[in-house]
């Protein structure tokens, strides 16, 4: 039997959080592995091989893995909601093969909502827009939720622009902490905000909210772009723009092609397949600045209980990236 987590009650919807509360009690009433079937509300679900271990150093297994989503997800939908959503796959744990599954699965409850075919290819991808899909995806070993930057009724408008921050060899989280404080200072001095998370692996991510229904990526892709070759033209001792491995010895990448319609990117409050597992962390501008300054590389590396005790104490701090309108910036 799984222990007992306490639901959050200070983010999301109401209806997020009642339904958090009703998954929590089913999961934590599962004892023993193999299959179980649970209850969410008026919703049955099956999971299979909840006792396996996916992370083998922390021992943390796909029950685990639940539990932690049916716990974040009133905080996670806020930002998971509406958009199509690329399933990144480990049914062997961590340590195996994984795989990416754009498509939604064709065996899949018919509660599972999809959107209509999207692009050349014409996929229909799932849309997480409950707690129950969000245990239903954790029970397929999805351990990363990896959506696109807009929302599915208008998959040509970004609501953002995004920043990855990768270092490379020789570099690590503390340069790309002065690489994020360089962004905000730079979209600070074009008088928008902008909001850091770690992205549960080596960097750090800049999210700039736009949320502008007449914003397309033709304006944010090349926009970005000019950012990163700005930064690594100022500070060339420490940014590059190109994705070459070769230049990037000792240097922090500002990764903008993620600012496409092809391309998805870590979504906040999810786990990542790391030795350890870590989670993508909203981060607060004071502690970018300390761990650079303390030149930290360990500080910013949460995990579960430790992100689920900032948001009881926090709130969302990535809640402004969903909600707050800023114009188109240019850069003169």
């Amino acid at each position: 039997m799984t222990a007992t987590i306490e639901p959050l009650t200070n983010v999301g919807t109401k209806r997020d959080r009642e339904a958090s509360a009703r998954a929590l009690a089913a999961l934590a009433a599962i004892d023993g592995g193999g299959a179980h079937e649970i209850a969410i509300g008026q919703t049955k679900l099956k999971l299979t091989n909840v006792d396996k271990v996916l992370w083998p150093e922390a021992g943390f297994t796909k029950l685990d893995m639940a539990t932690y989503y049916a716990t974040i997800a009133p905080a996670l939908l806020t930002h998971l909601r509406g958009r199509p959503l690329t399933l990144k796959r480990y049914p062997h744990g961590v340590d195996g093969e994984f795989f990416y599954q754009k498509r939604a699965p064709k065996h899949r409850p018919d509660w599972v909502a999809t959107t209509p075919p999207i692009g050349d290819q014409q996929v229909d991808y799932v849309l997480p827009d409950d707690v129950r899909t969000i245990v239903w995806a954790a029970n397929l070993a999805d351990i990363e939720l990896h959506p696109l930057l807009a929302h599915a009724d208008d998959v040509l408008r970004p609501t953002v622009i995004a920043f990855d921050l990768d270092p490379g060899v020789g570099a690590g989280v503390v340069e790309c902490c002065e690489v994020a404080l360089l962004v905000r200072d730079l979209f600070t001095g074009l008088g928008m905000q902008s909001f850091p998370k770690t992205s549960g692996s080596k960097g750090i991510q800049v999210y700039i909210p736009l949320n502008d229904p007449n914003v397309t990526y033709d304006d944010t892709k090349p926009f970005a772009k000019a950012v990163a070759e700005l930064l690594a033209q100022q500070h060339p001792h420490l940014v590059v723009f190109k994705q070459l491995k070769t230049l990037r010895e000792g240097k922090v990448l500002v990764d903008w092609s993620q600012n496409d319609e092809s391309k998805t990117t870590v979504n906040v409050y999810s786990l990542r397949a790391k030795a350890r597992p870590t989670i993508s962390t909203p981060l607060q501008w004071e502690e970018v600045e300390a761990a650079f300054e303390a030149g930290d590389q360990e500080g910013l590396r949460f995990e579960q209980d430790a992100v689920l005790h900032r948001v009881r104490t926090m709130g969302d701090l990535f809640e402004p990236v969903a909600k707050l309108h800023q114009p188109m910036p240019t850069l003169g």
